[in-house]
């Protein structure tokens, strides 16, 4: 096919050899399938972040290092200069997530370049060798539910042993590959230990990880995973070899209203998008 005008620059210098198809179109990127050499890789071309609402970038955002400070108050003000440098700064925490997860050993797609806001890395493939589909694609036996769910648990706690919550985790960004679960999408990833906003997303994402799955193995609806999980982690014990129970214990005190009422919206919102992704979809 005709390659597209933001891969023109990684076929003049070498990094892609010929575009092959395009494999995904969403409201953030755009993915193709392309030829590297010998290899089959994918590269994903970033769109403009413009239906990110504010709030989700502060959340997702904070903590996160500038280079400058004026670069620093350009973002805070939102000039176009300070918005440019916000999208950099958002395709960088994917490309800097990948490498240090997967040097991590989480089941992510490996890495292998980033260039002129391109994210070169490999295709994730299912047992024919063809782009592996997503879990929302695909409808699971019970035992293949409660298997993968117990895989991606324990790539959840790799991923916070390495210092990062996914932040949007569901079945819109898990791809199902010949040897199971690989994570992908990863630009609001935060730092579990400096971001305010971890615990909650990291809650979260195992919600979403027990409400899909528990669609084909109800009893996991009934489990408690994710409080368990940053209950390990804030004591400092927390291990993926760890064996969890599913089971937590919470301690009586005073009601957060203003967190719960947060909960509700993120709930509310979470299930906007994933109507507005299953439409995107079909």
């Amino acid at each position: 096919m005709k390659p597209p005008k933001r891969l023109q620059s990684l076929i003049e210098e070498g990094l892609i050899d010929t575009v092959v198809r395009q494999l995904m179109s969403g409201k953030e990127a755009m993915v193709y399938v392309v030829r590297c050499g010998d290899e089959t890789r994918c590269a994903k071309i970033y769109k403009e972040a413009t239906n990110r609402s504010f709030r989700q970038a502060v959340d997702y955002t904070e903590n996160r290092k500038v280079k400058n400070s004026r670069e620093a108050r350009a973002m805070a003000k939102g000039t176009r200069f300070g918005r440019e440098k916000q999208e950099a700064a958002w395709q960088s925490a994917e490309v800097d997530a990948l490498y240090r997860l997967a040097d991590a050993g989480v089941r992510v797609p490996k890495p292998h370049n980033f260039c002129d806001g391109v994210l070169l890395m490999e295709l994730v493939t299912d047992e024919h060798g063809d782009a592996a589909p997503r879990l929302n694609d695909v409808v699971l036996t019970p035992e293949q539910a409660r298997a993968h769910h117990g895989t991606l648990l324990i790539e959840v706690m790799r991923m916070l042993c390495a210092g990062v919550v996914h932040g949007d985790l569901s079945e819109f960004n898990i791809l199902l590959a010949e040897d199971g679960p690989v994570i992908i999408d990863l630009p609001q990833a935060v730092d579990a230990a400096g971001n305010n906003h971890a615990q909650r997303m990291l809650l979260r994402d195992v919600a979403n990880l027990r409400g899909f799955f528990g669609g084909f193995a109800p009893e996991l609806l009934h489990t408690e995973f994710g409080p368990e999980i940053w209950d390990l982690y804030q004591r400092g014990v927390l291990d993926p070899a760890v064996v969890l129970t599913g089971r937590f214990k919470r301690k009586a005190g005073a009601v957060d209203v203003g967190g719960l009422m947060r909960e509700i919206d993120d709930a509310r919102a979470e299930d906007a998008a994933r109507r507005l992704r299953m439409q995107t979809a079909q």
